[in-house]
């Protein structure tokens, strides 16, 4: 697999895979995994040859972080980029007030606390290392001070200025004593990235579904910031939760929720130029991101080994040229969006 070196800063960087491995779908995201399941998943990946893979404390309240323990301790430690998050601490509660119900299944009993602090962003820290029997973490991303998580932008706004006062001061401390190599933000709305970028050395985003196939906005003004100041970008969510991956079926879904009548029409004619050219859908959705040069890697996720192993065979599809220059012939690309 294609790999893409990232150093910004000059302290010897990283070596991303094209196609990394997203984690929160073996923190049991919408059903249970079983422990030999999400194993043999992991190991898929890592026979198709991915090498970056990105967990969270939120992600199964521990348990994505503890499913990746045994697998890591059985690889050498420089073969694989590993990022987690912090902003969260998980704290132990009764199992009927514990965080995620409904969204995550069979968990530890733990209650996200939010701590943006200095403190907070230390304790997280530590307490990741401990789940995943590691002595170190590449990249840390602070995660979910954005308008999704916090219920609006007020909210969000109040997130960032914790961070920014307090947490924001223990990454840096991190990197520039080289404990990590690199941080950033996990954001679920490129605006919210921008804002932060804006106001700090910021390695990395891990971008939550908002440069893909379907949406484009980031080109406004975020993308080209991070071209300028040499910001790397994980694109998590190639598929727009749903409808690009299954294509504009009755049903699909698109941000989590089921796809709008405008998102299923568009995807409908985004689908008809595949079609045209020859090529699948979902090839065509996790390609694009990569075209970017900003894009370090992409990390669609997944439960099941065929789901690791189908990733891999997308990514290697080979993709005509022609068939970008007809979504922007139809308006269904942006005319800036690059793709060579």
């Amino acid at each position: 697999m294609k790999t893409r070196h990232f150093d910004r800063i000059g302290n010897g960087g990283m070596a991303f895979t094209e196609l990394g491995f997203g984690t929160a779908p073996l923190g049991n995201l919408y059903r249970a995994v079983s422990d030999d399941d999400a194993n043999a998943t992991l190991e898929a990946a890592w026979q198709v040859a991915c090498r970056y893979y990105d967990t969270a404390p939120l992600y199964g309240l521990g348990l994505s972080e503890t499913r990746l323990n045994p697998f890591l301790r059985s690889k050498r430690r420089d073969d694989y980029v590993l990022s987690s998050k912090v902003g969260r601490i998980m704290r132990a509660c009764p199992p009927d007030e514990r965080t995620g119900i409904g969204k995550f299944f069979d968990t530890p009993s733990r209650r996200e606390v939010y701590d943006y602090s200095y403190d907070g962003v230390m304790r997280s820290f530590e307490a990741s290392l401990e789940r995943l029997g590691i002595d170190r973490i590449d990249i840390l991303f602070v995660h979910d001070v954005d308008i999704f998580t916090h219920g609006s932008k007020e909210a969000s706004d109040q997130r960032i200025e914790e961070f920014m006062r307090s947490g924001y001061y223990g990454l840096l401390a991190l990197r520039d004593q080289d404990v990590i190599k690199a941080f950033g933000g996990g954001i679920n709305e490129w605006p919210v990235a921008h804002s932060l970028a804006e106001r700090g050395d910021f390695d990395l985003f891990l971008l939550a579904g908002r440069y893909t196939l379907l949406e484009q906005e980031a080109l406004q003004s975020f993308l080209p910031l991070c071209q300028q100041r040499g910001i790397g970008i994980v694109l998590g969510g190639p598929y727009n939760s749903g409808i690009l991956a299954t294509g504009p079926k009755p049903g699909a879904y698109y941000n989590y929720s089921e796809a709008p009548q405008d998102i299923i029409d568009r995807v409908t004619r985004i689908e008809a130029v595949c079609k045209r050219h020859g090529v699948r859908l979902i090839e065509a959705a996790l390609q694009f991101p990569l075209l970017h040069p900003s894009v370090v890697s992409v990390i669609p996720g997944g439960q099941r080994p065929s789901e690791v192993e189908s990733n891999r065979s997308f990514l290697d599809a080979k993709l005509p040229s022609a068939l970008w220059a007809d979504l922007k012939k139809e308006g269904l690309m942006r005319a800036d969006a690059p793709t060579a």
